[in-house]
């Protein structure tokens, strides 16, 4: 029985198509062993949404060669679609797969043996080829699953390499995902977080000489979701402002199990910047869409992503962008200091941001964020919430986050562990965690 380890780079789609790779495998026999337990075989799923992270899939096969200089190390994810040939010089990668083959690892690389020769082995499609819909959910990686729904993107953002590394939208069916679902519950688990590429474009499927076409909606979906027992919280993970409607704000609203919890890109408060990326709305509907969470769910968690330094991205826009999140009734942001893609049309714009700006910018964003949450957190002590504790413990003190993404710290409790619990909020710790009554005596609290 040949020792397989894995690694993933990158978002929650990537952790989810990772633990689904890991379960075929076993299934063939194979035995799933941590990285640093001298493996046999080592498959790195990689990203590329940034430069950096490019850079970490080559130290990552550095890594694997030291553990094992005789492990097979095989390469797949957006960052082997977009540069096989690359990746197969890199020392000590012995297999390639491009998006279309990444599921078919042990059909197409055998036994894992390496070449004679040396050399790599690549096995890549043009991105067109990429058109089966591969349904994944994480197991036994975190308290929480991720429960892919959707891939690919046809939005052509002007940064983005998603699409060239991933191929167009396109989703299971819903009747799927409520079967996964129901699966996921009956292995104890107690939350699923959705996830895709662009998960508000969930209902694009394909069928033999029809090509794709919208069959179902994500309203529809989490509609279905939402009577699936055994699962106590399902999250939505970062959804479009243009794909979020008011309806799914209603939904999640009244939802018994959809919690009050959104991600929602903005990548630039400036409407210039935003057209400079080919974004899909202005900052008057992203204003629009915080207004009317807050207005249903005025304790709800919104998060931010935003990229700083985008080319075209004046001091004025910057400015910009800063005072109209400052305004917003956000909780956190999660920014990205833009890096330049090959392929992609931002390489055309000018004029250029200097890394330092870029820096800069960052920085002052990352204060920002900072002062977001903690105001936010302050506003729930005093609250009653329902915490899900994790198998994350640290100095005898264990953590867990509530429906609307607090993060919390209490006194270790094994039997706490992947449950949820009514608590009181307290206070906020020296680190910016909020802490919670004891938890030993927490029944008391239980509606």
């Amino acid at each position: 029985m040949k020792k397989i380890a894995f690694y993933t780079l990158g978002c929650k789609l990537n952790f989810s198509e990772t633990s689904t790779l890991a379960r075929m495998l076993e299934q063939q026999g194979y035995e799933r062993v941590e990285f640093n337990q001298k493996p046999d075989i080592f498959i790195i799923n990689t990203c590329s949404v940034t430069d950096n992270a490019d850079k970490k899939c080559r130290k990552i096969v550095r890594e694997a060669q030291h553990i094992n200089p005789d492990g097979y190390v095989a390469i797949v994810g957006c960052y082997a679609q977009l540069k096989p040939e690359e990746i197969a010089t890199i020392p000590g990668v012995d297999a390639v797969l491009g998006a279309a083959e990444k599921f078919r690892l042990a059909e197409l690389l055998g036994g894992f043996v390496k070449e004679p020769s040396g050399k790599a082995t690549v096995y890549h499609s043009p991105i067109t080829e990429a058109v089966d819909y591969h349904a994944s959910y994480s197991l036994n990686d975190r308290t929480r699953t991720f429960l892919k729904v959707q891939d690919g993107c046809d939005y052509p953002c002007a940064y983005c390499t998603i699409p060239l590394a991933r191929g167009n939208s396109r989703s299971d069916s819903i009747g799927n995902v409520v079967r996964a679902a129901r699966e996921i519950a009956a292995r104890n688990v107690k939350e699923i977080v959705l996830t895709g590429v662009n998960i508000g474009d969930f209902g694009l499927q394909s069928k033999t000489g029809q090509g794709s076409q919208r069959r179902e909606t994500f309203l529809q979906l989490i509609q279905a979701l939402d009577e699936v027992d055994g699962i106590e919280r399902f999250r939505i993970s970062s959804i479009e402002p243009n794909l979020l409607t008011d309806e799914i704000i209603a939904f999640v609203a009244q939802s018994n199990r959809f919690v009050p919890h959104f991600h929602i890109p903005l990548q630039s408060g400036s409407n210039s910047v935003l057209g400079l990326m080919r974004r899909r709305y202005k900052r008057e509907l992203y204003a629009e869409r915080v207004a009317k969470i807050k207005e249903l769910m005025p304790q709800a968690c919104i998060g931010v992503d935003v990229i700083v330094g985008h080319p075209g991205e004046t001091e004025e826009a910057f400015r910009e962008t800063y005072q109209f999140i400052t305004e917003l009734p956000v909780s956190y942001l999660h920014v990205f200091t833009y890096s330049e893609r090959p392929n992609t049309l931002a390489l055309t714009i000018k004029p250029v941001v200097q890394p330092s700006q870029r820096a800069e910018r960052s920085k002052m964003l990352h204060i920002l964020s900072d002062k977001k949450r903690r105001f936010f957190y302050e506003q729930q002590v005093g609250r009653e919430a329902t915490v899900l504790f994790e198998e994350d413990v640290e100095n005898g003190q264990m953590l867990g986050f509530t429906e609307n993404y607090v993060r919390v710290t209490a006194t270790y409790d094994p039997l706490l562990i992947n449950e949820t619990k009514r608590v009181l909020l307290t206070g906020l710790n020296s680190a910016g965690i909020m802490e919670v009554t004891d938890c030993v005596s927490a029944e008391s609290l239980v509606h």
